[in-house]
């Protein structure tokens, strides 16, 4: 069974549009080693959600792991690197926004809300199950 989680990015900078055109991406510039450490727990067909911060607040889509990580050699602080390929991008009414997880009350100790901060994080089955529940085909 693969797992599931989010990363978060600054449409700004590389958007879900973005990801759309390329179709597939590194996953790079996360170098909060909390967060490293998250990315290097990713397994090939592991789901990644990908979630827009600075103002939209919302997951936006889903990917899939398609390369094991490993550390960038290119950047020269400590960052490891995933390729991601594009599954879907939810349409304006399916998206989930951190206003919905936070009014559901049953996410207290996620990190999104426990660690707004952290980039990436693992996403528990309950949270999983509930975002199906909430209209996500996932």
């Amino acid at each position: 069974m693969p797992n599931y989680f989010l990363a978060k990015t600054d449409p700004r900078v590389y958007s879900i549009e973005d990801f759309a055109k390329e179709k597939i991406t590194t996953w790079d510039g996360v170098h909060n080693f909390q967060a490293i450490n998250i990315i290097k727990q990713w397994q090939v067909g592991d789901f990644v959600l990908i979630y827009h911060s600075q103002g939209e607040s919302a997951i936006v889509g889903i990917s899939k792991v398609i390369s094991n990580p490993k550390e960038n050699l290119k950047d020269t602080r400590p960052s490891w690197v995933a390729d991601l390929e594009l599954i879907k991008i939810f349409e304006p009414i399916q998206k989930i926004t951190l206003k919905q997880i936070k009014e559901s009350g049953l996410f207290a100790d996620f990190p999104l809300i426990k660690q707004p901060r952290l980039s990436t994080m693992k996403c528990s089955l309950e949270f999983i199950n509930w975002l199906r529940t909430q209209g996500l085909q996932i």
